[in-house]
């Protein structure tokens, strides 16, 4: 018999994309530094990666978090749209500004 558990998933908005694999979300109780998870941006891409983030995930934007560890206090997760599950990792390799080789 195989048992799944549930895949822990939290709503809450976009307060800042600090960087290109740092951003600041927050509910009604509280904000949260996270960083992307698998998310390597070479530094000549960097401005083109954090406006691409911005465009795609304004202020206020609602997103889901999928967790996957702590680096240096910092949350890695996945962080996807509400509406529309475009998740911000694979935007970022589709537009070849970080590789994503990672297992997740």
């Amino acid at each position: 018999m195989i048992v799944f558990n549930p895949v822990i998933v939290n709503s809450a908005e976009i307060l800042q994309i600090k960087s290109s694999n740092t951003i600041l979300v927050g509910d009604q109780n509280r904000n949260l530094t996270i960083g992307l998870f698998c998310v390597d941006v070479n530094e000549n891409d960097e401005l083109d990666a954090t406006n691409l983030l911005k465009s795609e995930f304004p202020r206020g934007t609602k997103v889901k978090i999928k967790p996957f560890g702590f680096k240096e206090n910092v949350l890695l997760a996945k962080v996807f749209h509400i509406k529309d599950s475009k998740e911000m990792t694979e935007l970022l390799v589709a537009k070849d500004l970080t590789s994503g080789i990672c297992q997740s």
